[in-house]
């Protein structure tokens, strides 16, 4: 197993560095995204709001590394690592941080991320001979689409976060793949790969959706014949061959997705969300840590 954080993880807001508890609450979530085994996580704008400083301080004992490869300091230093190699089982990854682009804080840009990860992305490949090349992008979901499109065969996955969207179905764009990860840790997102073979990430839930999909056009295919066979007006029996003949248009099409197989030696992905809800229970050791931070009735709890 691969733990990793695509970023925006420790403040809720932007503005929420002045609040007592933001400090002590971001100091919690870093120890616990360690003891948790995550391997990176991406610096997105809202891990930024107390400064690079704080970060690294917070995270120096810590095994769990923090990746940007286009965030740079005022005389264009690298502020971060840009990616880390890691090896599971057989396989191995690269993975690569992306911050915004633009000014982040004071003193702290944002490099255009497109050039930046090709480059790294291509060490990864060249260098370490990495088998599958992930990117933690901690950027608006329009500028992630775009990179993972531009990106061509450098990239494999792309898991995304900034606006704390739900998460969603995952994209394919060209050869990459993209994941939104997610928003406030309500979730947890797995990813289940067959790593070996060649060529992107067949997705094994398109699949299953096209199977459904299927099922469900068939009822209304049913429906509109069985209307069909009772309408008397004539304009009511045109309007429904019509959508009759579209439906089973649509039917061919999405049963030749349906019967669709991945081909021997392909490489599979399958994507599901775990809700952390009531159901899951809480660690009451942790639980207690939490309420001190931030008491339950509290508004911030």
């Amino acid at each position: 197993m691969l733990v990793l954080d695509s970023g925006n993880a420790l403040f809720k807001t932007l503005q929420s560095g002045g609040e007592p508890s933001a400090r002590a609450r971001a100091e919690l979530l870093l120890e616990q995204m360690d003891a948790l085994g995550t391997v990176a996580m991406a610096v997105g704008a809202r891990d930024l709001v107390l400064g690079t400083d704080f970060l690294k301080q917070a995270t120096r004992k810590s095994k769990m590394k923090l990746l940007s490869a286009n965030l740079v300091d005022a005389k264009g230093k690298p502020l971060f690592a840009a990616s880390t190699v890691v090896r599971v089982g057989q396989t191995t990854f690269g993975v690569v941080g992306l911050s915004p682009e633009g000014e982040a804080q004071p003193g702290m840009i944002g490099r255009p991320p497109g050039p930046a990860l090709l480059a790294e992305a291509r060490r990864l490949r060249e260098k370490d001979k990495v088998d599958v090349v992930v990117v933690l992008a901690a950027m608006p979901l329009a500028s992630s689409q775009t990179l993972s499109r531009e990106a061509g065969d450098a990239v494999d996955l792309v898991l995304q976060s900034h606006e704390g969207r739900l998460p969603g179905t995952a994209q394919r764009h060209g050869h990459a793949t993209l994941v939104q990860s997610g928003e406030r840790g309500r979730q947890l997102g797995r990813l289940e790969l067959t790593p070996a073979g060649a060529g992107p990430f067949v997705d094994l839930a398109e699949l299953a959706r096209a199977r459904e999909g299927l099922k469900l056009l068939d009822e209304n295919i049913q429906r509109a014949r069985e209307r069909l066979a009772a309408a008397k007006d004539e304009a009511t029996r045109k309007s429904l061959e019509e959508a009759l003949a579209g439906f089973l248009s649509r039917r061919q099409r999405m049963a030749e997705q349906a019967r669709e197989r991945p081909e021997a030696g392909s490489r599979t992905q399958l994507l599901s969300f775990i809700a952390l809800g009531p159901e899951v229970a809480d660690d009451p050791e942790l639980k207690a840590r939490v309420e001190r931070i931030e008491p339950p009735g509290s508004v911030s709890h």
